[in-house]
């Protein structure tokens, strides 16, 4: 059996449902048919049962949503930062002066994130696309084969169902089978660190204020939900990382209460325990035949900044951009000219944000003291410029650059 689309989506967890919803979704001015392809039923990932991962939605990230429909569902479950705070600390638990700091005087646009659980934002996403016409849902087969030209693209599922279109979007993620099949290769490396992420909830209110502490095994972030709770994203040597999931609940606490340090009152934890190895890579191309790469199929970043969803986002809006535009003049969308476009838009943004990426991490890790008194006076000078730390805001919110229409709030 055979069934022909516009656009054939692999992947429906996040980027994927949001490439789904850029491309034909109820929002679209005219949408076209996608059909989103996942070896799992989505439904699961929209679960109740609360795993404690959260997102940071930028400025722009959050106009796309609006202009996507999924904001007003999910306004109430975000949590604006409204300050946010740097420092740089010798050990974990250690004195924590502030060298940056970042308060409403410098986000005069509003705030430059909002926190939301993906629990909420992946389950009114999945009712958007599960409410639209265009977008079809051909889960629980995994893509046995790949067919990536000439003329239209195609995939062979499971149980011998055939998806034609004419341009694969690989939305699935960083061991992506789809940019495998097409020989894009990445480059990069792996660090000897583990991401761990936990949700917390504490005694004191944090008034939107989000953290990032910075100590020689890796940064350490807390960051504002609703109520009194925060989500905890940090950085820990493998070996150290691994040892600290092993340990029984009551233990991995005590390391946790460590590195918050008692500024918020008494900390309890409240979600489940999560670890992935980081790396930085990016793949050396974002587009083949027939074929976009948009969020961590086309890179995987350190996540000290909180930005590897958000540019996910800004690929999936630059797609948008260049797939509406040809649709609109009557060309094909899966031409190489189109994905030539996307390709030029979207890469070096990514790698410019992941060589910063990679330099912080390996500035802050560095114990030198020379190095570690320069990297303070730095931190602290920039601290005393307004329009530089405007500027770094900003960026934050990604509201600089070439923006797509999405990220402005404009429709497409």
């Amino acid at each position: 059996m055979a069934k022909t689309f516009d656009i054939i989506v692999i992947g429906a967890a996040l980027n994927g449902l949001a490439a789904a919803l850029a491309l034909g979704g109820p929002q679209v001015r005219r949408p076209l048919k996608v059909a989103v392809v996942d070896a799992r039923d989505p439904r699961g990932f929209a679960s109740n049962a609360f795993d404690g991962r959260a997102s940071a939605i930028s400025t722009a990230a959050r106009r796309m949503f609006e202009a996507l429909g999924v904001w007003p569902m999910v306004a109430a479950h975000a949590q604006p930062m409204s300050e946010i705070i740097v420092t740089d600390s010798a050990t974990p638990g250690g004195a924590r002066p502030v060298l940056l700091h970042f308060g409403e005087e410098d986000m005069a646009g509003g705030p430059s994130a909002h926190m939301i659980e993906n629990r909420f934002l992946y389950g009114a996403m999945l009712e958007q696309a599960e409410a639209a016409p265009s977008i079809d849902f051909c889960v629980g087969q995994k893509v046995e084969h790949f067919h990536f030209g000439p003329g239209l693209a195609a995939v062979t599922l499971a149980d011998g169902t055939v998806l034609r279109g004419a341009l694969i979007v690989a939305a699935d993620g960083r061991n992506s089978p789809a940019r495998d099949a097409a020989g894009i290769r990445l480059v990069g490396w792996p660090y000897d660190q583990m991401g761990l992420v936990a949700t917390v909830e504490h005694d004191l209110p944090h008034n939107g204020r989000a953290e990032e502490h910075f100590t020689p095994s890796g940064p350490f972030a807390i960051l504002p939900l609703p109520g009194n709770r925060s989500s905890l994203v940090w950085s820990e040597r493998t070996e150290a990382a691994e040892r600290m999931l092993a340990l029984p609940p009551e233990a991995f606490e005590d390391e946790l209460r460590l590195r918050f340090g008692d500024h918020l009152g008494g900390v309890r934890m409240i979600s489940g325990r999560h670890g992935y190895p980081l790396a930085m890579y990016v793949a050396e191309t974002f587009s083949g035949p027939r074929l976009a790469l948009v969020g961590d199929a086309a890179h995987v970043l350190h996540p000290l900044a909180g930005l590897g969803f958000n540019l996910g986002l800004r690929d999936v809006a630059a797609l948008a951009d260049c797939i509406h535009d040809a649709a609109g003049l009557g060309l094909d969308i899966g031409s190489e000219s189109v994905l030539d476009r996307y390709t030029a838009w979207r890469r070096f943004d990514t790698v410019a944000t992941g060589a910063a990426m990679d330099g912080m991490n390996r500035l802050f890790a560095n114990t030198n003291p020379v190095l570690t008194l320069l990297r303070r006076a730095g931190l602290m000078a920039v601290n005393r410029m307004g329009p530089m730390k405007s500027m770094f805001v900003s960026q934050a919110a990604g509201a600089s650059g070439n923006q797509p229409r999405l990220l402005r709030g404009e429709r497409v």
